[in-house]
């Protein structure tokens, strides 16, 4: 459906996550490349608790959190330390990443504050050891440009990234300490945005800021996109997770929808004057029943939901309705999820059970019913659960965390945080940043177009160059005098082609790229030979970009060699020579490319054939 997004009000904001590509971590030594789980050599364990703010206060997303008894283990390698582990002071701020944070301050025209302090922000989800994570304000008030206007910045953080989620079991989760500590900025902006269009927009710009740094990691799961959406009747809810550009703006248009409908939800609700009952428990009910969950639950209990007959069943988002938003709750509190009227008889609850439910509970037709099958415990926590949300249909949209799917749909997480939830981190001492002698860097934008006009490169390959991964490796290259057109294919489409090969490319390092490439410029390599050389070394790294070449077979042939094998191809092909001549040219060079296997120049293979075609036309 299409909406008038000004009439309803819209109002947006993003957070940006982006981790920084520095040598250390944020507050130790350790280094910020990750690991495979399986490199672990070690693990241990812990349960996390919330704790009271200075005030004295309760975070409700963190207690909320708390109320469902996990023990998280974490995965330790042999570059973790004390501090990831929590059991050391942290050290003093990274100042690379300091200096990192800076320069993006300065591309989107931030004010730098006088004095960064360091803050804890309880996190009791396992992802941090401690339980909070900490993070520090860098900068405020800056701005950026869209096609709409433009969009504020409210403020820059830095702060050290969470451990990486491995594996979730119903009481545990396992974590790895590899991520744990990266420096990462988040970035938050104003509420500015006005459409799901502008959202992307403003997504891309940040992004193309953070990438013009070239101090930035790259690839999946480095860059984390937060959306903050409210229309004016419904309420700000903050979804979580976005890995795509090209999913915020579906997002965004995904939950004005839902707001929208939870709305004509609430209407129709009020005007039914719908209230919800206290849980009843209802286990005898479904004494001989065929449902397998139900069967195996300790303990049943039920919640009427008075006028609500019909709408628990109303489809909010493609595939999720109002029951779904009820089940995440459910589930949040250790159910694995309910089951309502609107949807029964099914799964194995025939319609004489949902009669004798509605009996039990004096439900009328004008009602619908909730219920949750478990252990006594958790059913309890689960079906109260159940009972807040359904008050709060009542009431229209509520405020909340929710996690972004890939439909373009979202889930229930937690209540939104407060401000309980921050406290000073006094362990690191404040820090005074200085930009005074800071070089703001080239933008990707200005990149492209200096490619074109120093470089000659065409638009499509200086944009893939300057907004690729292997920017720095390109400029270092043509630093060193390697042809620019040569430098930019390789990075681009030859790695691209052999990582489709499955070629390992990802154990090529910059060294391993320029030595190619120089060897190239240096005469000593043939272009025709980077894609055999490269594959050689990411297939043994321990070679050299020289032994690679012996590897390969392509030692240098002389010229003489070349011209002996392109007779070979004229012998062999006399007739089509004597009959075309110089016409014969391109399906013999080809021929000639493929006998010597990239051990010529291309160019050359093309002069030498050239000259024996022309010595059998005269």
């Amino acid at each position: 459906m299409t909406y008038d997004y000004a009439d309803l009000g819209l109002v947006a904001g993003l957070e940006i996550h982006q981790q920084l590509d520095t040598a250390s971590k944020l507050f130790c030594s350790c280094p910020t490349e990750r690991r495979d789980p399986d490199e672990s050599v070690r693990c241990f364990t812990r349960y996390l608790h919330p704790t009271k703010s200075e005030l004295g206060e309760l975070d409700e997303a963190a207690l909320e959190e708390s109320r469902v008894d996990r023990e998280f283990e974490y995965l330790a390698f042999d570059t973790t330390c004390l501090v990831e582990e929590d059991d050391e002071p942290p050290g003093k701020l990274d100042r690379e990443a300091l200096e990192t944070a800076l320069e993006i301050a300065a591309l989107m025209d931030c004010s730098v504050v006088d004095s960064a302090h360091v803050m804890r922000k309880i996190v009791v989800d396992g992802s941090n050891t401690s339980g909070f994570q900490r993070s520090t304000l860098v900068a405020t008030d800056g701005e950026i440009e869209t096609e709409d206007g433009a969009v504020g910045i409210a403020d820059m953080l830095l702060e050290e990234e969470s451990a990486a989620r491995i594996e979730q079991r119903d009481d545990a989760v396992t974590y790895g300490l590899d991520r744990l500590g990266i420096p990462l900025v988040e970035i938050g902006t104003k509420p500015d945005i006005r459409s799901p269009g502008q959202a992307r927009e403003a997504a891309e710009r940040i992004g193309m800021l953070l990438r013009s740094t070239g101090r930035v990691k790259r690839g999946l799961g480095t860059i984390r996109q937060d959306v903050n959406v409210s229309i004016e009747e419904g309420a700000r809810v903050e979804m979580k997770g976005v890995q795509s550009l090209d999913d915020i703006d579906d997002l965004v248009a995904g939950e004005v929808g839902r707001q929208v409908e939870l709305l004509d939800i609430a209407d129709e609700l009020q005007a039914r004057d719908a209230t919800v009952s206290e849980p009843t428990e209802v286990t005898n009910v479904f004494g001989e029943t065929e449902s397998g969950v139900i069967s195996g639950a300790e303990t049943v209990f039920a919640v009427r939901l008075d006028g609500f007959d019909g709408l628990v069943g109303r489809e909010i988002q493609p595939d999720r309705r109002l029951g779904t938003e009820f089940s995440d709750h459910a589930k949040r509190h250790g159910a694995g999820g309910i089951f309502h009227t609107d949807e029964l008889p099914a799964y194995g609850v025939s319609g004489s059970e949902v009669d004798a439910l509605r009996e039990a509970i004096d439900a009328g037709d004008d009602d619908a019913v909730a219920l949750v099958a478990d252990d006594e415990a958790t059913a309890r926590r689960s079906i109260d659960a159940v009972v807040d949300r359904a008050e709060t249909a009542i009431d229209g949209v509520p405020e909340e965390t929710r996690g972004a799917n890939d439909d373009g749909t979202s889930r229930y997480l937690r209540p939104l945080p407060g401000a309980a939830r921050m406290y000073p981190e006094t362990d690191v001492p404040a820090v005074e940043p200085d930009p005074s002698d800071l070089e703001v860097p080239e933008l990707l934008t200005e990149k492209v177009e200096r490619y074109r006009a120093e470089f000659g490169l065409d638009m499509g390959l200086a944009r893939q160059v300057a907004y690729g991964r292997h920017m720095p490796t390109f400029e270092a290259a043509v630093e060193r005098g390697v042809d620019p057109t040569t430098a930019a294919s390789t990075l681009e489409s030859t790695l691209t082609e052999l990582r489709r090969d499955d070629v390992p490319v990802r154990n090529l390092t910059e060294d391993d790229l320029l030595s190619v490439l120089g060897l190239v410029e240096a005469g000593e390599l043939a272009n025709e030979g980077i894609d055999p050389v490269l594959t050689e070394l990411a297939e043994d790294p321990a070679l050299s970009a020289t032994d690679a070449i012996e590897a390969a077979g392509l030692s240098g042939v002389d010229r003489e060699e070349v011209r002996r094998t392109i007779v070979e191809v004229i012998e062999r092909n006399e007739s089509q020579v004597e009959s075309e001549g110089m016409a014969a040219f391109s399906g013999l060079m080809g021929e000639c490319m493929g006998a010597l296997r990239g051990k010529a120049d291309g160019e050359v293979v093309s002069e030498l054939l050239r000259e024996e075609i022309q010595k059998r036309s005269d």
